[in-house]
């Protein structure tokens, strides 16, 4: 027998029809699929609001020009220890260059090792994503 369950949504028209819009342009087959995905992502915004474990990425795109840039972020990587799993670099031209950091730990933590990064100087856009609220085994 299924686990699934069946339940009523009433909502406004126009909003049902925007939302129908932008889950077609995103692929989905049917709504069900896309309010499973919106539930869980706001579950995991949730367990990241309240602190909890989970794994996330860290992704910085960076002008080499800058002094000493990559070793800054490579120092920072070292102090955070275990919580960096990974990381991907990437060269986007001469003076611009891609850095995707798998990490793990507490949302606080990970927030404060993206914080330290993002806030380098050289460093032009970026952002922290987490991936998961329940850490890796």
């Amino acid at each position: 027998m299924s686990d699934l369950v069946r339940f009523g949504v009433a909502m406004e028209r126009a909003l049902l029809e925007r939302f129908d819009e932008r889950i077609a342009r995103k692929g989905y087959e049917n709504r069900s699929e896309a309010l499973r995905d919106l539930i869980r992502a706001d579950l995991l915004r949730d367990a990241w609001d309240r602190g909890g474990e989970g794994v996330a990425t860290i992704t910085l795109v960076y002008d080499t020009t800058v002094r000493d840039i990559s070793d800054r972020i490579q120092a920072i990587e070292r102090e955070a220890g275990e919580r960096v799993v990974s990381s991907l670099r990437v060269q986007l031209g001469k003076e611009r260059c891609l850095e995707v950091l798998v990490a793990r730990g507490s949302a606080g933590r990970l927030r404060a090792l993206a914080d330290r990064l993002l806030g380098l100087r050289g460093v032009l856009s970026g952002e922290l994503v987490a991936a998961s609220s329940e850490p890796p085994p």
